[in-house]
């Protein structure tokens, strides 16, 4: 526990060292009021992301909470956000939906979740070994515009189931016939239902725009405050409502272990355990950014953290979950300092599903499919593509083959194919030139890293080994005058790193950059955007 000196230096010195991490007492005030604006975000969300991944409503709840108070004693960042998550929407539906598939061709929901909870079981004890097995360092060598790709398609699966619910319309089916079935929806819409749909997605569309109005409350908050007496007012029936067990402990279910030999369950394994950890540590990495004492995330205790979370929360019924980019966001943008925040946004979750469930029970279902529609879109914004395109053809490539394959066929193979054509298309530009390497050069109190050949993102994870031994502090030069191709990925990862060895009170200057193309913004921030 740090000292009332110490937390005096938080509060009127500006940013701390890196290590520097005060505790409760010192940052009560800031850390209990960010963890409950985040509470009135997480729950409404926690409710939609729950019933648009086919599970109990419930079940998200169990992950926000569990996540919260338990991730933020054993997570490795200091200002991430636990919880389930838009991201993790279409591997949970498509692990629902495939294991619980009837010989008659309908599908037991609820049979179907509580195989997926065994699923999420299994996702845990893997994170589990991967941190302790330290491959955190491994989303280093992920390309990022094929991550950019997954995350479009998940944002057009989401958009595209969302809308009929929105109108009121129940549809279940594949992806293609979902997409086609939605002028079919319009045309048969519930109106009051479809007015409060539309109410809940023109709310999230303007609150930023609102000014102090909308400073006043998070976006989700106020679409609850707003639709839940109007769907009082216009006598909405109960089949279009949120249903949350009013006695707590009955909340809770096992996972169920008949289909742990099939291919089908550990084919999502292998997808929840991927998309999980990439997911979370590209947050944490991308929050790192944004925190203002500049703290690094401890990967591979991320991963630990994750592990342990998940593993409980699918043992007791809840849903997997990530480090939320949203949420976390939110966080350090109201004050947050510490990982308390995060167990406070846990807490009040807790208690609210713990004391008033009767509350949530009266939430239309037609108000969180509007706020799923819109987190789609954002993860689906055409901007991306564009930025995509102006940083080159191959990256777009990588983006847009991801995003139709994991909307037309399948996301892990989706992802699957992405990432080979990345490898395919660095395997091809290495031939063609030098093998990757680097040469470091020390001038008294000045470095020169000299790059040389080809750097894709599948060599980066020992350029990074490499570049986390440099001494701090020094005046470091990075030569990129013997580079003969750099892709994207490497690019964003030597811009993220110039800011790092700033914060060690260091200084970099790049050398001959000139046709190597900039980046003109984070894409660690902006590829877990949603």
């Amino acid at each position: 526990m740090s000292s009332e000196k110490d937390a005096a230096k938080v509060q009127d010195a500006g940013p701390a060292p890196l290590d520097y991490l005060p505790g409760l007492t010192q940052n009560a005030k800031t850390d209990v009021m960010s963890g409950f604006i985040l509470f009135l975000i997480a729950l409404p969300l926690s409710l939609g992301i729950a019933i648009a991944s086919g599970a109990p409503p419930i079940a998200g709840v169990i992950a926000g909470f569990i996540g919260g108070i338990l991730g933020s004693l054993l997570g490795g960042s200091y200002v991430t956000i636990n919880g389930a998550a838009a991201g993790l929407i279409a591997i949970v539906y498509g692990a629902v939906q495939a294991m619980g598939a009837m010989p008659d061709g309908t599908v037991n929901v609820e049979a179907g979740f509580r195989y997926a909870l065994a699923v999420g079981v299994i996702c845990g004890g893997l994170q589990i070994l991967m941190g302790l097995a330290k491959l955190g360092k491994l989303t280093n060598m992920f390309p990022l515009n094929v991550v950019h790709g997954m995350l479009a398609g998940i944002g057009i699966i989401i958009m595209s189931k969302q809308i009929h619910s929105l109108l009121g319309v129940t549809f279940s089916g594949k992806m293609i016939p979902t997409i086609l079935a939605i002028p079919s929806s319009f045309a048969n819409l519930v109106p009051s239902v479809a007015m409060i749909g539309g109410l809940s997605l023109a709310i999230m569309i303007a609150w930023p725009y609102l000014g102090k109005i909308g400073k006043l409350m998070p976006a989700p908050m106020a679409v609850i405050l707003v639709t839940v007496p109007l769907a009082q007012m216009l006598n909405i029936g109960p089949e279009f409502l949120v249903k949350v067990p009013l006695d707590f402990m009955g909340s809770f279910q096992g996972p169920d272990w008949g289909m742990a030999g099939t291919g089908v369950f550990w084919k999502f394994v292998v997808t929840y355990t991927l998309v999980a950890s990439l997911e979370s540590l590209l947050t944490a990495a991308a929050m790192d950014q944004m925190d203002p004492w500049k703290r690094r995330s401890n990967m591979n205790r991320e991963l630990l953290s994750k592990g342990t979370t998940n593993a409980l929360s699918s043992f007791i019924g809840g849903l997997p979950m990530i480090a939320e980019v949203v949420r976390s966001s939110a966080n350090i943008m109201n004050g947050a300092r510490t990982r308390w925040s995060n167990f406070f946004h846990g807490l009040f979750l807790l208690l609210a599903v713990a004391l008033f469930p009767g509350v949530l029970n009266m939430i239309p279902l037609a108000a969180l499919a509007g706020m799923l529609v819109f987190i789609g879109f954002r993860l689906a914004h055409p901007k991306e593509f564009i930025h995509a395109a102006h940083i080159g053809k191959e990256e777009v490539a990588y983006m847009a083959v991801t995003t139709i394959i994991v909307v037309a066929v399948d996301l892990l193979w989706g992802v699957i194919i992405g990432f080979v054509i990345a490898v395919v298309t660095n395997a091809i530009r290495g031939v063609r030139s030098p093998k990757a390497d680097a040469v470091v050069e020390e001038r008294g109190d000045a470095l020169v890293l000299k790059l040389k050949g080809a750097h894709g993102f599948m060599n980066f994870v020992s350029m990074r080994d490499q570049l986390d031994k440099l001494p701090p502090g020094k005046k470091l030069a990075i030569d990129y005058s013997g580079v003969s191709y750099m892709d994207h990925t490497v690019n964003e990862r030597f811009h993220l790193f110039n800011g790092e060895y700033a914060l060690t009170g260091g200084s970099v200057t790049s050398v001959g950059k000139e046709g190597l193309k900039p980046t003109s913004h984070s894409d660690v921030s902006a590829l877990v955007r949603g």
